[in-house]
């Protein structure tokens, strides 16, 4: 029984599913047995077998970690279960452009409000490459409901978000597992650390060098950043520090004292919101003041022009459509492809120069995300799509893997406050400093004096030091002032005492995740998904993998705590099926777990051992 094309359940109530707890859960599907019979593939005496991938332990010991567990358990149950490890860039290619595993084990992304649940989920991403829909899930209640708390703002979006959420509980097209602490070290050669995010543009700026500072050194464990800083590909980047600080962006995030997060206008000098309820249909509205005197980097070979209206209509044609129109079929962006989503219409004629109105099909928390894209200079990409295509007849833009959203050789060129100096594959990415960057315009009495958000070194190298041990190491010994990529738990007990460096922590919007892929049985079961997710024990992983749950929390949901309804919050004692592990310390109830797999279709083969297709 694939449920990725109905919204009944054949018979079951979802919500009473949600609310039985795993020890009813099945009783109250064993009605569906017959169903799941008919839709498994073979001979009827086949070995129940998984794949699962995931990054290597120099890339992520945390997530192999998680993976070796999962598979451990499946393996004690029956199941073939194999785990292969690819480097970074492989497994994002393997699970975000071919779409090409059973399960996966990763960190997702998401983002500071939960609508990335919309590009994640909704079935019109199913086949498109990037974050967008990589489960290949296609559920039409899911559907409506993303759409719906889309249309929604305050209370009436979390009563939404809720019945949301509870759906996703059941589908289960992945399984959040834990949120992590956010851990860096900085040395004192700044002050200022930790006023803003440190994985913002924020966390880069306004920082007080020492006299003789001129350069910051901040470490990645990620070397793709050195190869390749497109602003569209997939597989380059997960986060967007680095693009944030070569790009700006309309508005921007501010995190505030109590750790919500807020938007204010940033290369936007002005937003003003309208709302209008037609037909119970909302329709919010901005009016955009755009900074005047803004230009995008000028280099050898591309001259500085200013920042307009024109480019920021463009940059949302063309995240909609890279190939601009000219290939047969779209070609979305396989980044930012549910921010423009919300963008209904862009008018660069209304108002003074400077001045244009945006309109977006959804409330203003959603259109005001659709505000912190990059925004392009369309006098470099207009013309690197012209230059691609050329003559050619029959030119076709294979969505996420054509050479617009892949290619290294595009210029980084935007208006942010640092710009591209130089890169060294494998060894480092340097910006230097925009000295007509707005936030260093003396005069400009649209910015808060009281907040410095000026870039204030001449350049921030980004050095490639693959270990989080060796980045602490190299802090401390004053060798670099910043582990920029995150630290992983093993490696905080090698955080010296020392007055010279320093522990920073910040909450995460990422999290921990077991991904499916629908598009293939059994994981095309949201049953099987159910039984799977139960044979991760979550405070194993937080004892065993990150050593505190300081260090990182369980998750029954993948939103942050403020989304998060009572019924569905973590509780290690709740019997239901969203966060019960089947079996304690991390070892498996093997009889409950078998008699789970049987009770969905499956048959446990004494002799083999193994766990059969009926």
């Amino acid at each position: 029984m694939n449920r990725n094309t109905t919204d009944p359940v054949d018979g079951v109530d979802r919500r009473s599913v949600l609310a039985a707890g795993a020890a009813g859960l099945s009783l109250s599907l064993s009605g569906c047995i017959d169903s799941v019979r008919s839709v498994v593939t073979g001979d009827g005496d086949d070995q129940l077998s998984l794949s699962i991938v995931t990054v290597p332990r120099d890339d992520n010991r945390e997530t192999v970690q998680i993976a070796r567990h999962l598979e451990s358990n499946l393996q004690a149950v029956g199941i073939d279960a194999d785990l292969t490890v690819r480097s970074r860039a492989e497994f994002l290619e393997m699970t975000l452009i071919d779409h090409d595993f059973d399960l996966y084990v990763g960190r997702h992304p998401a983002d500071f409000d939960p609508d990335f649940l919309y590009e994640a989920l909704h079935s019109t991403y199913a086949d498109e490459s990037g974050w967008q829909n990589p489960f290949g899930l296609t559920v039409r209640g899911i559907d409506r409901l993303l759409e719906e708390q889309r249309q929604a703002d305050g209370e009436e979006r979390e009563t939404k978000m809720e019945s949301l959420l509870e759906e996703i509980a059941i589908e289960k097209p992945f399984e959040p597992i834990c949120r992590p602490t956010e851990y860096r070290v900085a040395s004192n050669r700044f002050e200022g650390w930790g006023d803003s995010h440190l994985a913002t543009r924020r966390g880069y700026l306004g920082l007080e060098p020492d006299d003789d500072v001129e350069r910051l050194d901040a470490l990645v464990t990620d070397a793709r950043p050195s190869r390749n800083v497109n602003p569209l590909s997939a597989t380059v980047r997960e986060r967007g520090t680095i693009i944030d600080l070569l790009y700006d962006s309309l508005s921007t995030t501010v995190e505030t004292e109590d750790g919500t997060v807020e938007v204010e206008p940033w290369l936007a000098s002005d937003v003003s919101w309208e709302s209008t309820d037609d037909e119970d249909v909302e329709t919010t509205t901005a009016t955009v003041t755009l900074r005047e005197d803004c230009t995008f980097h000028e280099t050898e070979s591309v001259p500085a022009e200013p920042v307009t209206p024109e480019d920021v209509e463009f940059t949302y044609d063309f995240l909609e459509d890279t190939s601009y129109t000219l290939a047969a079929n779209p070609s979305p962006s396989p980044r930012y492809r549910g921010h423009v989503s919300a963008v209904d219409e862009i008018d660069t004629e209304y108002g003074e120069d400077f001045q244009f109105r945006m309109t977006f099909d959804a409330g203003r928390a959603v259109a005001e995300r659709a505000l912190t894209v990059p925004i392009l200079p369309k006098h470099v990409w207009l013309e690197e799509v012209n230059d691609r295509v050329g003559s050619i007849d029959d030119f076709s833009a294979p969505q996420g893997r054509w050479g617009i959203v892949t290619s290294s050789s595009i210029e980084p060129i935007g208006s942010g406050p640092y710009q591209f100096e130089s890169q060294s594959e494998r060894d480092h990415l340097t910006l230097e400093r925009f000295d007509d960057h707005f936030t260093l315009a003396e005069d400009d009495d649209t910015l808060d004096k009281d907040v410095h958000l000026e870039p204030t070194v001449d350049e921030i190298r980004f050095t490639v030091d693959p270990g989080s041990v060796s980045s602490i190491e190299r802090v401390a010994s004053g060798g670099a002032d910043l582990t920029e990529s995150m630290l992983e738990a093993f490696s905080l007990a090698d955080i010296p005492e020392d007055d010279e460096i320093e522990r920073y922590d910040d909450d995460s919007w990422t999290f921990y995740h077991l991904g499916f892929n629908t598009r293939r049985m059994p994981c095309g079961d949201f049953r099987f998904r159910q039984a799977v997710a139960q044979l991760i024990d979550k405070e194993w992983v937080i004892d065993e993998v990150f050593f505190d749950e300081a260090h990182a929390k369980p998750l029954a949901t993948p939103v942050t705590d403020e989304w998060v309804p009572e019924h569905l919050e973590w509780d290690s004692e709740d019997d239901d099926f969203v966060t019960r592990f089947l079996g304690s310390n991390g070892e498996p109830n093997v009889t409950l777990a078998r008699d789970m797999f049987e009770d969905i279709g499956y048959r446990y083969d004494e002799a083999a051992g193994r766990l059969r297709h009926y």
